[in-house]
């Protein structure tokens, strides 16, 4: 089941509900005031498959790269 964010119209309270999908479109009962509460536009993350890959190139620590059998601060030198 997805969480979906609500901002209550009465009281301006931020929550969040967990619900199923089926549930979606109806409104949400604010746990502060009891008013029907609509749901808000929530954030999100998006994180590509490059985002990901250059996490292994990245240097662990302070110097020195995250390959244990080299010393070199640079891993495009790693072979």
């Amino acid at each position: 089941m997805p969480i979906y964010e609500y901002i209550c119209p009465k009281c301006h309270a931020k929550f969040e509900q967990l619900r199923p999908l089926s549930c979606c479109e109806e409104d949400a009962e604010c746990p502060r005031c009891k008013a029907p509460s609509g749901r808000a536009v929530s954030k999100f993350v998006s994180r590509s498959k490059s985002d990901f890959s250059m996490l292994d190139h990245m240097p662990s620590g302070s110097g020195g790269s995250s390959c244990s059998s080299c010393s070199s601060t640079n891993c495009s030198t790693c072979g």
